[in-house]
């Protein structure tokens, strides 16, 4: 197979969700349905099961929730599926931002009982931004919920986005007994403890045989709801798909893998190759022959053994190869990517060839931050991925000083990674700094983290700030004095001029004292004006 099959056969996507909507179950059995694991375990909850496949963080592992991003790929009829895993809880929406910018297309899961949540309305904000494709799945069919045309109504009126249901469900909860395969005409029948579906050819909606095997009152609802669909919802545009406009629905429930078989076909048949990206040299073709990527990702310590670091590159034109050169455009020299791996947990596998669309995990030591753009040669980067502003701040101390400067050198290797964020007076140096988090557990993380890995006692003082605003320019240059109404302005970790407020009152008063300014959320300044 030459360079421009593979990259076309290339799919990869993210999953977005609010907490507790299934995300993590979800991806086991995708990934049991791509027969990349032979058992599909699921989270580790109250009463202690298996930890999912996808989590490899301790901490993950104890509390049942993601709060890192996995990467996972797996061959799937013919094609070459990159499955990334993001963090669900609403403190890593930074994290899942990042993750989504390496995606080509997402799948939202929604709880069928809720509907559309609060952070699912912002990460599919981050989509509709990007005009991401997007699929759809209500997951928990298996319980009661809202019915389903309430639920298609919800997506439709909370996110502004058409849908096209490919499946219908018969029954819901415990009378749950099918999904109806509006295109082929297919009739797929559950049985709990079962598996595997009774797969029943139909001759449409209307067809006795339907009757015959969910029964009359549930025939007859779901006749009634056939007829609904096909005057009242918008047919199926494979453009307005690609544009975003418009998502492929189907139903099912991960815990018991009924429908995720069917949501594998429904992407397999519309999900998009690696799309065009854009440059600061203009737009870069993924089949371009040589190769470019940006690091959306840094992990530190995923073998605490050996203190490693990866970065994580989404190719975005041609084809990687192990102990290649690329050209490092921040750093302004060549790199040579001796060691790189794809991973699924904690285990990896050493890649030597990849193509764009693929994700690849480079052994780091310290050279590459979020963001940065490697290439073939040209001086080019990709789009900016924007940091956001925190809502906590802290400062950290530990008890023994001939501890401070390892402290200092792990929270550097965590601020790298894009847990948290840094700030320091520059007067007095790195040495005096404050950190930034979006959420509590963020700091949760960090605490744990600087303990189970490298063997820190710290303690932190939560500080009375609340807003962090970079400082610019109307032209769009850095503004690096201090301005009127604050007294001390502070440096970020890329050197760049913020400011750290108590509350939005402040910040009305600071943008009202210095219109020639320009106050932003981001490190970013073009993402926001």
């Amino acid at each position: 197979m030459n360079m421009n099959q593979e990259i076309l056969r290339r799919r990869t996507f993210a999953i977005i969700s609010h907490p507790d909507a299934g995300k993590t179950t979800i991806t086991e059995k995708i990934l049991y349905q791509g027969k990349v694991i032979r058992e599909a375990g699921e989270v580790k909850g109250k009463k202690g099961t298996k930890s999912a496949t996808s989590d490899w963080m301790t901490m993950e592992q104890e509390r049942g929730v993601s709060i890192t991003s996995s990467v996972m790929n797996f061959d799937f009829r013919k094609l070459r599926v990159n499955l990334l895993d993001t963090p669900g809880h609403k403190d890593f929406g930074e994290d899942t931002y990042r993750t989504l910018h390496a995606a080509d297309s997402a799948a939202m899961l929604i709880d069928a009982a809720k509907g559309v949540e609060a952070q699912t309305r912002k990460l599919y904000e981050v989509c509709r931004l990007r005009k991401m494709p997007m699929f759809t799945f209500a997951n928990k069919m298996d319980r009661e919920g809202k019915d389903p045309l309430e639920l298609i109504d919800d997506v439709e009126q909370t996110l502004g986005m058409a849908c096209f249901p490919v499946t219908w469900p018969i029954g819901m909860g415990d009378r749950f007994r099918a999904l109806y395969h509006r295109l082929d005409s297919k009739l797929f029948l559950y049985t709990k403890g079962v598996e595997l579906p009774e797969v029943i050819d139909v001759k449409g909606p209307a067809d006795p045989l339907i009757e015959e095997k969910v029964g009359t009152e549930l025939f007859e609802l779901f006749t009634e709801n056939a007829q609904l669909l096909d005057e009242a919802l918008v047919s199926f545009s494979e453009k307005e798909f690609l544009d975003g406009k418009i998502s492929p629905m189907t139903f099912g429930s991960a815990k018991f893998n009924w429908g995720v078989d069917l949501f594998l076909d429904i992407f397999s048949k519309w999900a998009p190759s690696p799309g065009i990206r854009n440059t600061t040299d203009g737009p870069l073709d993924p089949l371009h022959p040589k190769f470019s990527g940006f690091v959306f990702k840094i992990q530190a310590n995923m073998d605490p053994k050996h203190r490693d670091r990866v970065a994580f590159i989404r190719a975005c034109s041609g084809k990687f190869e192990r102990g290649m050169k690329v050209y490092h455009t921040r750093l302004g020299r060549d790199l040579r990517l001796a060691y790189a791996n794809n991973f699924m947990a904690q285990d990896r596998q050493t890649v030597n060839e990849a193509y764009s669309g693929d994700i690849v995990g480079v052994n780091d030591t310290s050279n590459f931050q979020i963001g940065d753009s490697v290439t073939w040669g040209k001086d080019f980067k990709f789009e900016s991925i924007p940091r956001f502003s925190p809502e906590i701040f802290m400062r950290l101390s530990i008890k023994d000083p001939l501890k401070r400067k390892k402290m200092q050198d792990a929270i550097g290797h965590l601020v790298e990674e894009g847990l948290i964020q840094f700030f320091y007076v520059p007067a007095l140096g790195r040495q005096e700094f404050i950190l930034g988090a979006v959420g509590e557990l963020q700091f949760d993380v960090l605490m744990y983290r600087l303990r189970d890995e490298y063997g820190l006692d710290v303690k932190s003082e939560t500080l009375p700030v609340q807003l962090a605003r970079w400082v610019w320019t109307k032209d769009g240059g850095l503004h690096f004095d201090v301005p009127k109404s604050v007294d001390q302005i502070y440096f970020d970790n890329s050197d760049k001029p913020v400011v750290l407020l108590e509350n939005e009152w402040d910040l009305n008063w600071l943008t009202k004292d210095n219109p020639e300014l320009v106050f932003t959320p981001s490190a970013v300044y073009t993402d926001h004006t």
